[in-house]
């Protein structure tokens, strides 16, 4: 049964109530993610390269940011246009499931921020450009038919993990070595980064749909959680952030000249204390308390992005 009830939005008539629900229609939490690795690959590189900030590259942050952002809703919300039976059963929240915005309404929102973020991306250089235009390809194979990658587990996690964990990473580093004048390819904190992030996000991939079985079920999309069961994919998603975090510490330990140790030592097991503390009482059975999880992961996940360049700039 259809859980649409709420009234369309209209921006001119209840600004606030539209801009809140673009809001949650652009996901909130994959946008502080979005965030916060152009924030932190920009700050890697100025450490790095031991350049000072200045206004043009601030300019250039910006319209990394904004050509991002944009990548970013057009992924989510082109997803909302395709899953609209399934959100109404999973995550009747959103605002296309909800009726907050029309198919219509989000058609034009997609194109709109797809269109932005090319253009600023093509005006702004050519590793930006490969950056966002990769990540829509990518974005669109995931949600839209025929391909409709998302149909398929193994390929679904293949999506997320290389847009947010390898395409953004390595894309933007090297956007903003560009900026900078850095010349050494790659070095050995951005590929530790890009490592960690490719790793944890293959957690955030399967975990993803544990809190969906009952919609994915019925429309028959098949995930990791309806082949291998909730408690299995819990337990591996744990095993894989604990990796991460641990050889993180590795590299620091025999890799790493340009971290503070100490603290990336700290840090990482504070942040893995943390992950067994809370993933010790969580109830399987009860939706609410692995959503509330699954956004814990993702709050982790954040911090990396904030604790890895802090640790550069301590160094």
């Amino acid at each position: 049964m259809s859980q649409i009830s709420a009234t369309p939005k209209n921006l001119f008539r209840e600004p606030f109530a539209w801009l809140y629900s673009l809001w949650k229609f652009s996901r909130p939490h994959t946008i502080i993610g979005t965030s916060l690795s152009v924030f932190a690959l920009y700050a890697i590189a100025t450490t790095l390269t031991t350049n000072t900030v200045t206004i043009a590259s601030l300019l250039h942050l910006l319209g990394a940011w904004i050509a991002c952002l944009g990548g970013n809703v057009y992924i989510v919300g082109l997803n909302q246009l395709e899953d609209i039976a399934i959100d109404e059963i999973n995550k009747p929240h959103l605002p296309v499931a909800a009726g907050e915005f029309t198919p219509p309404q989000a058609t034009r929102i997609v194109a709109i921020s797809g269109i932005l973020a090319l253009l600023l991306a093509a005006w702004l250089g050519f590793w930006l450009l490969a950056t966002v235009g990769i990540s829509l390809i990518i974005g669109t194979a995931y949600s839209l038919p025929p391909i409709r990658l998302k149909r398929f587990p193994f390929l679904a996690a293949l999506c997320i993990f290389t847009v947010r964990g390898i395409i953004v990473n390595v894309g933007l580093f090297f956007y903003f070595s560009k900026v900078f004048g850095y010349s050494e390819f790659f070095p050995l904190e951005v590929w530790t980064l890009t490592i960690f992030v490719v790793v944890f996000t293959v957690a955030i991939a399967i975990f993803k749909d544990v809190p969906d079985m009952e919609g994915d079920k019925q429309f028959n999309i098949t995930t990791f959680t309806l082949l291998l069961g909730k408690s299995t994919i819990f337990n591996l998603a744990r095993g894989i952030i604990t990796v991460c975090y641990l050889g993180t510490i590795i590299a620091g330990v025999f890799w790493l000249n340009n971290v503070n140790l100490l603290f990336l030592t700290i840090s990482h097991f504070v942040l893995l204390g943390l992950l067994w503390w809370r993933s010790q009482n969580v109830n399987l059975q009860s939706k609410p308390e692995i959503a509330s999880f699954y956004q814990f992961i993702w709050k982790l996940f954040f911090l990396e992005y904030l604790i890895f360049p802090l640790a550069c700039f301590l160094a």
